[in-house]
């Protein structure tokens, strides 16, 4: 569950305030706006990169508003994946698990499973230089489900695909949901994608949050 309470935030002379929202656990939400109404800044703010003026943030059942970023559980696809450039589609899958000090073994199984699940054992000794667009998602999504989150969080994470990447890469997350039950917080621009896989959406305009599905 992702529950925002009246949250405020506010960054130079933007700001949201008395934003509120409720995806159920499980739930596949998917936030809308115009570029510049404030869509990453609020997943910011849920991810604990941004400090909130007021309100309360609540995953799962705890509230999370003053807890550090690397406590709350949240896996995290940024716009551009943010692959490392030194290590293999491997290490990236495993990175979560090794900085936490999972058993080698551990990681190692934890890392072929993901890649089978996503369709790239073959790209597991490659790095992210020449992998596609798509490659690269799926790349990003495993890193992020690596450590079995409770929270899933993408921004804009199909924005630089084409249109059939994007439709594979809309029933992967479909899949995705499935398989984990994960509660997911999905910010675009694209209403096929939140057409296809919001449950519920929400659109952010003039500063306020409303459901419209």
């Amino acid at each position: 569950m992702i529950v925002l309470e009246q949250v405020t935030v506010a960054m130079g002379q933007f700001a949201l305030r008395d934003i509120s929202l409720t995806i159920p656990a499980g739930g596949y939400g998917v936030l809308m706006g115009r570029t510049g109404c404030g869509k990453t800044t609020l997943l910011e703010s849920i991810l604990g990169l941004r400090t909130i003026q007021a309100g309360r943030i609540v995953l799962g059942d705890r509230d999370v508003t003053r807890l550090n970023p690397a406590l709350r559980g949240i896996g995290y696809v940024p716009q551009d994946g943010a692959l490392f450039s030194r290590m293999t589609v491997a290490k990236q899958l495993g990175f979560a698990l090794t900085i936490r000090g999972v058993p080698a073994a551990t990681i190692r199984k934890r890392v072929d499973e993901l890649a089978d699940w996503l369709g790239i054992t073959h790209l597991l000794e490659r790095y992210p230089q020449g992998l596609s667009g798509g490659e690269r998602q799926r790349v990003a999504l495993g890193r992020a489900l690596s450590f079995l989150p409770r929270v899933l969080c993408l921004d804009e994470p199909l924005s630089a695909l084409d249109s059939e990447t994007r439709s594979q890469m809309c029933d992967l997350l479909a899949d995705i949901r499935r398989r984990t039950g994960v509660t997911t917080l999905h910010v675009t621009h694209n209403l096929d994608e939140a057409e296809r896989l919001a449950d519920p959406l929400f659109r952010l305009a003039d500063g306020k949050v409303r459901t419209v599905g």
